[in-house]
């Protein structure tokens, strides 16, 4: 699953307009502007289409926690982390913490997607890599995961539209 199909999954399922994903971008420091924007939401086979790098992915999703909770305050001592590769379990992280979702409307979404998920493998999805229960999180989950956010979000299926 691209960074790019992510962005366009994500605004669709939260009804995102223009003006506030340029927003959002801007709140991680992120500089996009309209014709950008519309370039990063375009599919691969589509002229103009942008990449939406690991970079321009992270503002997004940065810039999305600061506009639904707000901006925190980096401790002293320890400078903010510079991502050079953004999995799928970061993805998902850093959705979980924008929505301020709880164990409970994880699994809700899941299962608003018709995919049955236990706490514990839920937990393993967010652990540390390199830690005994950590679980990779594929395409699929997350794909499923934001097909599941958009039923629950807009009362819409995405498959059936």
């Amino acid at each position: 699953m691209t960074n790019n199909d992510i962005l366009r999954r994500f605004r669709y399922a939260l009804d995102i307009s223009n003006a506030t994903m340029i927003e959002i971008f801007s709140l991680a420091g992120g500089k996009v502007d309209q014709p950008s924007l519309l370039d990063l939401l375009k599919r691969e086979e589509e002229v103009g289409y942008r990449e939406c790098d690991a970079t321009l992915m992270e503002q997004f999703l940065d810039g999305l926690i600061v506009l639904k909770r707000g901006r925190q305050e980096i401790a002293v001592g320890r400078p903010p982390q510079a991502v050079t590769e953004l999995n799928n379990n970061d993805i998902l992280r850093k959705l979980r913490i924008a929505l301020e979702y709880r164990e409970e409307d994880m699994i809700a979404t899941m299962h608003a997607a018709d995919v049955t998920i236990s706490k514990s493998e839920l937990s393993a999805l967010f652990r540390a890599r390199g830690h005994k229960n950590y679980k990779e999180c594929g395409d699929q989950f997350l794909r499923n995961f934001l097909k599941g956010l958009t039923i629950r979000t807009r009362n819409i299926n995405p498959e059936e539209g």
